[in-house]
């Protein structure tokens, strides 16, 4: 009987995590905190960008949160200059904000001969001032 018990509990457990079980062993009771805790961790990968998602399951909260989790992870990646930062997602100020420092970082790695420079980015006013300066070896 303690096995049973204690292979009844250790379905239940698997269930509950996610993991490999027989669902069909469930009590009704268990089944519904089983599937609590499904919509739980379906609602933490999505917000988290980790794991399964199915934004079908999402409540509506849940979804403007993940929506929101998604925008802070894709700003952090266009700040770190990741290949992951969707410009296409960025408001238009955020968009402006970027590719202005994008521009003065590409600008001060041409000045200063340091880094990537990519002249073909910079206006004709600023080859005009690298060319000028005589610590810069363009």
């Amino acid at each position: 009987m303690e096995v049973d018990s204690a292979l009844r509990r250790y379905n239940v457990i698997n269930c509950e995590s996610g993991w490999h079980c027989d669902r069909s062993l469930l009590t009704a009771s268990e089944a519904a905190d089983v599937n609590r805790a499904d919509h739980r961790r379906n609602a933490e990968n999505c917000q988290s960008g980790w794991g399964e998602c199915d934004r079908s399951k999402l409540t509506a909260p849940q979804a403007r949160q993940t929506a929101f989790a998604e925008h802070r992870r894709n700003i952090a990646a266009c700040k770190a200059g990741e290949d992951t930062c969707d410009y296409s997602s960025l408001t238009p100020q955020e968009t402006k904000m970027f590719i202005a420092a994008e521009h003065k970082c590409n600008y001060t790695a041409c000045l200063k001969d340091h880094g990537y420079c990519d002249l073909s980015r910079l206006t004709a006013e600023e080859i005009r001032s690298i060319q000028a300066d005589p610590s810069s070896s363009h």
